[in-house]
């Protein structure tokens, strides 16, 4: 079985003491392909190198994470342009609007995601967006933005049914992670009423582990435990909705 891991931080610092040994463990739990987003310059070097070290399995993103974004954003932002030119990238991101820590750098938040959004298209790649207590002003953005070509999903996505088909209306597909294992995540509201065409799947690795790592760090070995939820929810056979969410990632990131 080949899962498809859309969304993975596996390069962060957490992993430092074991890196290889995750990215083993992803392997023999069925995790072949692995997407990695990028957060600001400082993660750059050491997303690249665990691409270089494992080419075959592990794809980077080029972005700047809306929690990244400070008054000089747009120094950073030359930078992902620069790295955007310079070779492929699977998509932009991760970019988007986060509104749960920090309200002061809003508007250069909105500023920044507008670029990214602007730069996706240019490129002709998708954009992979971060929302935190912001859907609805990300939806504004992208709409605004939306001519036809800009394509790309909305990960850890946790919302309502009318949020889900409004960024399905927009052309996204969204990312589901551990949180669809939490008793409370509200997945069980959401998922049975949407097709397996609109679905990849995703850890947020080291963040968001699934029932019952939750509190734990977090790693791609453990997505599995994702797909067997959403598998039940959607009444669909593990098999399929593996088959189907990497069909959907190797297509929308161009795998």
């Amino acid at each position: 079985m080949h899962i498809t891991d859309s969304h993975a931080h596996l390069y962060s610092e957490q992993f430092k003491p074991d890196r290889l040994d995750a990215l083993h463990r992803a392997q023999e739990a069925g995790v072949r392909t692995i997407v990695m987003p990028n957060v600001d310059h400082s993660s750059i070097d050491a997303m690249l190198e665990l691409e270089a070290q494992a080419p075959d399995t592990c794809f980077a993103m080029m972005g700047l994470h809306p929690c990244s974004v400070t008054r000089s954003f747009e120094r950073d932002l030359y930078e992902v342009e620069t790295w955007l030119g310079r070779r492929p990238f699977a998509a932009v991101g991760e970019a988007g609007l986060d509104l749960y820590w920090d309200k002061s750098l809003f508007a250069e938040q909105q500023e920044a995601l507008k670029i990214q959004l602007e730069m996706a298209k240019k490129h002709q790649l998708p954009i992979v967006l971060h929302t935190r207590e912001a859907f609805a002003e990300t939806v504004a953005l992208v709409e605004a933005a939306q001519d036809g070509t800009l394509r790309g999903v909305f990960h850890c996505f946790s919302g309502t049914p009318a949020e889900a088909e409004q960024a399905i209306k927009l052309g996204f597909l969204l990312g589901i992670g551990g949180v669809a294992t939490f008793k409370n995540g509200g997945a069980d509201k959401v998922l049975p009423g949407l097709d397996l065409k609109h679905l990849l799947l995703e850890t947020d690795c080291p963040y968001l582990a699934p029932v019952p790592h939750r509190g734990k760090r977090n790693e791609p070995a453990y997505l599995p435990l994702v797909l067997r939820r959403v598998a039940e929810l959607l009444g669909k056979d593990v098999e399929e909705v593996a088959e189907a969410t990497t069909r959907n990632a190797a297509a929308l990131f161009n795998l």
